[in-house]
């Protein structure tokens, strides 16, 4: 019973550790690194059924992308607009139509050398590539 308890504990531990070492690994994008690092390029976000959306962050505040490869246009408008901007350290963006014109902002972090996991401020999260510059 006595090695059973201690084996728990220490799985318990390495799970810990683990997870730790993990979040260490994806270094959170400050307000600085997300002008210099995702302003002024395409950003691929990776799609749940594969394939990627492209979206682009112009230098002039515009945020533009289209989901057309990805048959988008079968569900919803395929292409919109909107507009982009820092708060704290955070990406926020807000499209003409998408998400019902709802302003979101994201926590983004560095998982590669062009990759990237971004967290909305609804929970959700995905993955992205980070583009040529426009």
């Amino acid at each position: 019973m006595m090695n059973y308890r201690l084996l728990t504990i220490c799985i318990a531990l390495l799970a810990l550790t683990a997870a730790d070492s993990a979040s260490a690994a994806q270094e959170r994008y400050s307000a600085d690194d997300i002008r210099q690092g995702i302003v002024g390029r395409r950003i691929y976000l990776a799609a749940p059924m594969g394939g990627e959306f492209p979206l682009n962050y112009r230098l002039d505040g515009k945020v533009d992308g289209t989901g057309e490869a990805l048959g988008l246009g079968r569900l919803a408008k395929p292409k919109d607009t909107g507009t982009w901007w820092v708060e704290g350290d955070q990406l926020c963006q807000k499209f003409q139509t998408w998400y019902k014109g709802q302003p979101m902002c994201f926590e983004l972090y560095k998982t590669g050398e062009n990759t990237l996991k971004w967290i909305r401020n609804n929970g959700q999260t995905g993955t992205a590539r980070i583009g040529n510059s426009l």
